[in-house]
């Protein structure tokens, strides 16, 4: 089956979308259904396509010369893939419950489900000029999503995300477009520069494109838009700061790194240990930071910055165990971390408060929520037999093999970070069940099914994937090491 049918599951969110946004009259359960049949039906055939579509890329459509769209499907697209297709539709659930009696609903979910298709679009990208297209064409169908509520707090929060966004597809269209003209940017496990361009010149262009992928990953020092998002509705920052904006930002550096640029090139040079300090800084600033918030999502999205940088620490670190690492985190944390701000979510939609000196007994009236939101926390520290402790450990296993005084560094980083996570996150918990006084909130409850059944699915996910990690373990491990 050829690859170019891959097209058909990045255009049915895409003109689905557009259909939503022409029909703003439409009764809201017709609305939901319309979402949900698209989103779920993209995602099954999504999975059929990944196991019936050819390995070889396709050319849809040249640009000029080597710029050009390119899809294909090999290990780190179908990782990416399966993961968009599992969780949105959980997602979308929530939102439907989250999103009920908010205006205008139908833009809202117009863009919520064109994301998913242009999310696609990165997954399937088999060279530098499709990813670049579709990564910013991600930052249009998000910002309308950022910017929803309409007023001040969230206007500054889209004027934010597109100064940082616009900001790193500047430095990214370097290491595109250098990349491309040297080797034409077709993505080979390995790398596919010819030697057009001097050592230096190409290593000066991934540190652009490093930093600028890396915008939306909220690398250090273009991170500010993240936690500024969460002025966004909970299920348009679940979305953001566990699956679709910042695991792109990751994706796009380990294609750029370990699919283009090729990590022979940059190994043992001072470009690596530039991206690996920063990776690691990154990562201690990030708990520091979630550590002084007060605001609960804003301290998960400080929480995201520093988890990201895990991930971009083991990709740099130019070895196949960094890279299983980081390929291990991006999974791990995106089912954490959806179950966490959704558990936020809960709790604002649910109260109407969004302070952490609101949550003192919360707890007890929300118990499943919280419950939830406990475990999360606890894999999120990299406690055993959660998920979170299998990638963080393979993460400082990395790291200690690589050996390098830098690479050192971002162990002694990864652990800080991780007593910080500990503290940062079971804080919470600790308020929420026991509380210094006695309040009051007889009129609480938890919230309705439909976002209760996207939490636990993904509570029992974070469970199952760290007691039986095997083969997910072993399936990563072959993209890593260019199997797949």
């Amino acid at each position: 089956m050829s690859p170019i049918l891959l097209l058909v599951p990045v255009l049915i969110p895409l003109l689905s979308g557009c259909l939503l946004l022409l029909t703003p009259d439409w009764p809201q359960k017709r609305r939901n259904l319309v979402c949900f049949l698209v989103t779920c039906g993209t995602g099954l055939l999504v999975l059929f396509l990944l196991l019936q579509v050819r390995r070889e890329p396709v050319t849809l459509f040249r640009f000029w010369g080597d710029f050009s769209i390119v899809f294909g499907v090999d290990g780190p697209a179908i990782l990416f893939a399966v993961m968009l297709a599992a969780m949105w539709p959980f997602a979308l659930l929530y939102a439907f419950s989250y999103m009920e009696h908010a205006d205008p609903r139908g833009r809202f979910m117009a863009f919520y489900v064109m994301t998913y298709g242009v999310t696609l679009g990165i997954a399937f990208s088999a060279n530098l000029t499709t990813l670049y297209v579709f990564f910013e064409l991600l930052t249009l169908v998000t910002l309308p999503l950022v910017a929803h509520l309409q007023n001040a707090e969230s206007l500054h929060a889209a004027r934010l995300y597109v100064v940082y966004c616009v900001a790193g597809a500047a430095l990214g269209f370097i290491a595109m477009a250098l990349g491309t003209l040297d080797g034409g940017g077709m993505f080979r496990y390995g790398g596919s520069l010819t030697g057009r361009f001097s050592a230096g010149v190409m290593a000066g262009a991934f540190l652009c494109g490093f930093f600028g992928f890396g915008a939306k990953a909220a690398l250090f020092p273009l991170f500010h838009w993240l936690p500024v998002a969460s002025a966004a509705p909970t299920p348009v920052t679940a979305l953001l700061h566990a699956v679709a904006v910042v695991n792109t930002g990751f994706f796009a550096v380990v294609r750029l790194g370990w699919y283009a640029y090729g990590p022979a090139m940059l190994l043992g040079t001072p470009v690596q240990m530039i991206c690996v300090g920063a990776a690691a800084f990154s990562m201690v600033f990030g708990a520091a930071m979630a550590l002084k918030q007060r605001h609960f999502k804003r301290r998960l999205a400080y929480s995201t910055m520093s988890n990201l940088s895990y991930m971009l620490f083991g990709a740099a670190l130019m070895t196949p165990g960094g890279l299983l690492g980081g390929l291990s985190h991006m999974l791990f944390h995106g089912v954490i971390k959806m179950s966490m701000f959704l558990c936020a979510g809960a709790f604002m939609h649910v109260t109407g408060k969004a302070y952490l000196y609101e949550l003192d007994g919360v707890g007890r009236k929300m118990p499943v929520t919280f419950g939830c939101y406990t475990l999360g926390a606890m894999s999120l520290t990299g406690i055993p037999p959660l998920c979170g402790f299998v990638s963080k450990w393979r993460l400082l296993t990395a790291g200690l093999d690589a050996g390098t005084p830098m690479a050192m560094v971002g162990v002694a980083a990864l652990l800080i970070s991780a007593f910080l996570c500990a503290v940062y996150t079971l804080t919470v918990s600790i308020r929420a069940f026991f509380p210094k006084g006695a309040p009051e909130h007889s009129a609480i409850r938890e919230a309705d099914w439909r976002m209760l059944i996207p939490i636990v699915t993904f509570t029992v996910l974070n469970i199952l994937l760290g007691v039986w990690s095997g083969p997910v373990i072993s399936f990563l491990s072959n993209i890593a090491e260019g199997i797949l």
